[in-house]
């Protein structure tokens, strides 16, 4: 089970940080992953890190700005969000991919396993 926290309403240029609370699965064998979805637009890839957080790989419009990490001893993966864009705005899910292998970073939608419930995130200008 995923638990995302953290979206709320924001100024353009501000800075969010998201987190994603699992459980019920051993979290260092989980490579997680963030995606986000704007109306009328499919969900998208954002960032994903590895089981022990050595390898991360982000989605270009968030390179330089989005930073990802977990803290496995918390069971917590985050989104640390700055210099926010109003094309940031859009639902952002969480998800784990319990499948993958260590070192793995995936980006698509179909490697994920188990889905957060999404929060809100929305960018004003």
């Amino acid at each position: 089970q995923l638990q995302a926290s953290g979206g709320g309403l924001v100024q353009a240029g501000g800075s969010l940080r998201l987190s994603c609370a699992a459980s019920g699965r051993p979290f260092g064998s989980l490579a997680m992953g963030w995606f986000r979805q704007a109306p009328g637009k499919e969900r998208a890839f954002v960032a994903s890190i590895s089981w022990a957080g050595r390898n991360r790989y982000y989605a270009d419009p968030v390179k330089g700005r989005f930073t990802i990490s977990r803290d496995n001893a918390k069971n917590t993966v985050y989104l640390q969000m700055n210099r926010l864009k109003l094309e940031d705005t859009a639902v952002y899910y969480c998800a784990a991919d319990e499948n993958s292998v260590s070192g793995a970073v995936p980006s698509l939608v179909e490697h994920y396993d188990s889905w957060g419930q999404g929060t809100q995130v929305t960018v004003s200008s």
